[in-house]
């Protein structure tokens, strides 16, 4: 049984912009339910965590003043005081540094806390709890930061890798180790080697901590972050740099350690996820009225019930039928969507489909 009040923070500031059109600035992804389980992704990351925390008074969210009123609306019985506005989007390492902050001002200096992105999946909520509490009692042995790396299945361009240093210790049958070193997004050929070798996870992006530790490590690493929030709190945010915590904090440290987290993670990064959460019908990802002919491979997402999406001889494609905007992409080429919104954002009448 620990001691130490556990308070998760939910980053719920990201755009989403790679589940255009459905996900748009007001309803970005973390509101967007994917998997017909009739829960947004906020919601269900909020549920996740509930029983951890102790209720819903120790659970923070952290977001931008576009989306505070979306959250309230999502998360009803979040006290409205826990959601931390952003007054600008500065990237993670000033978000996590706030909330730090905040942390320590209203649960005091021995708290525990931890950061989850507010879009991700989880399998098995059973073993992700026990992780997690393994992850904290680690966090309050060590006196450090506890990342969670994900075993890696194929050598992702797309995530940030975590190298595995000397075993700390084995707690329930969960081994955790150093962390001897964070890299960013390889080439494939790296990504090849780093699975090879397999000392290297995936970084999931999710961190626990004593809450007087991390402050303490970003004094040393990063005061220009720090220091400005700790006078000026929120008000800072329009000096900060905008950077993310791995750059400013974690790929500095001499305090992570990690666990590896296997509970069924997927970062759900663009259209291409839904091949992971959904089932195939007739060779297909489909969702809403399509009719398709001589058509596989495809994911078709068609949020209009009272349109029909038709396909004839197509494959390999992604199809989303949503409001008034539509996408055609190749599957391989869904990571430029967020390319694509930049010429649409130099149009005059951009404000329609953003």
């Amino acid at each position: 049984m620990r001691n130490n009040k556990f308070i998760p923070v939910i980053l719920a500031g990201g755009k989403g912009e790679r589940f255009w059109p459905l996900s748009r600035l007001q309803r970005p992804k973390q509101f967007l339910c994917l998997d017909n389980s009739g829960e947004s992704l906020l919601q269900t990351t909020a549920n996740r965590l509930l029983n951890l925390a102790g209720g819903w008074q120790n659970l923070l969210v952290i977001t931008s003043e576009l989306l505070a009123d979306g959250v309230k609306q999502q998360l009803p019985s979040l006290p409205p005081d826990n959601i931390l506005v952003e007054p600008t989007a500065k990237d993670t390492a000033p978000a996590v540094t706030w909330a730090s902050l905040e942390v320590k001002r209203r649960y005091g200096e021995d708290a525990i806390t931890a950061f989850f992105p507010a879009d991700h999946y989880i399998g098995n909520q059973e073993q992700f709890e026990k992780i997690i509490e393994t992850g904290i009692k680690y966090a309050q042995e060590k006196q450090g930061i506890i990342t969670l790396g994900i075993k890696p299945d194929y050598p992702s361009t797309g995530y940030g890798y975590i190298e595995q240093g000397e075993k700390q210790g084995e707690n329930d049958g969960i081994s955790f180790y150093r962390v001897t070193r964070f890299t960013e997004k390889p080439d494939e050929k790296t990504a090849k080697e780093f699975i090879a070798t397999q000392k290297y996870s995936w970084n999931s992006g999710m961190f626990i901590f004593p809450v007087e530790v991390v402050l303490e490590e970003l004094q040393k690493h990063a005061p220009q972050i720090l220091q400005p929030l700790q006078e000026k709190g929120k008000s800072a945010y329009t000096q900060l740099e905008k950077i993310s915590i791995d750059y400013a904090l974690m790929e500095k440290t001499d305090l992570a350690y990690m666990i590896w987290a296997e509970f069924g993670w997927d970062d759900l990064g663009d259209w291409n996820a839904l091949e992971r959460l959904l089932a195939k019908e007739n060779n297909n990802i489909l969702v809403g009225d399509s009719l398709n002919q001589d058509s596989e491979n495809n994911i078709i997402y068609n949020n209009q019930s009272d349109e029909i999406v038709m396909t004839i001889g197509v494959e390999d494609l992604v199809i989303v039928r949503e409001g008034n905007a539509t996408l055609i992409a190749h599957k391989n080429k869904t990571q430029d969507i967020k390319k694509a919104l930049k010429l649409l954002q130099q149009r005059e009448n951009k404000d329609n489909f953003l």
